[in-house]
């Protein structure tokens, strides 16, 4: 029983490590099958095994069936785990801000915008703030409000006023 219940208590302790270190663990782990194991899947895992058999063998008093109840619940909690970690850690694909996904969105323009050439605007997207080179048909000086009607470049747009002065 004591060693069941030692592996929990590794559990526990990875788990708070991983709590106030956090992403260096997951960097340890990272080259292990595809994103799967996360330091929180590895805690719940070693958790559930250890305090799962120390349940299993005080009720059964077989520790064979203590080890199969354990890696049972250890593989089940440990899945949940890693599940929930990719879940509130996110994979990333939202993340990254494209210039395609600027269009009809609405910014403010940092530098006038002259006829015939460029200014400057400032787009908020997904929480990622965006500095663009702009174009417009029209004159429109620092301050308006824009919207984005199409993408020019990577690092361009073209926009139009929703109020002109």
């Amino acid at each position: 029983m004591t060693v069941f219940l030692l592996v929990g208590a590794v559990g526990v302790v990875l788990l708070l490590v991983a709590l106030v270190v956090g992403d260096v663990l997951d960097g340890a782990l990272e080259g292990l099958s595809a994103g799967f194991f996360s330091t929180e899947a590895l805690a719940g895992f070693l958790g559930a095994l250890g305090f799962g058999g120390a349940i299993a063998l005080e009720t059964t008093g077989s520790t064979s069936l203590a080890v199969v109840i354990g890696l049972v619940l250890g593989v089940l909690l440990g899945a949940l785990a890693a599940r929930a970690s990719r879940f509130l850690h996110g994979d990333g694909e939202g993340d990254t801000v494209r210039t395609s996904d600027m269009v009809e969105k609405i910014g403010s323009v940092v530098s006038a915008i002259p006829e015939g050439g460029f200014g400057v605007v400032s787009i908020s997207v997904g929480g990622h703030l965006t500095r663009l080179n702009a174009r417009s048909s029209t004159a429109v000086p620092a301050g308006t409000q824009v919207s984005v009607t199409q993408v020019i470049s990577p690092t361009a747009v073209q926009v139009e006023p929703l109020f002109l002065p």
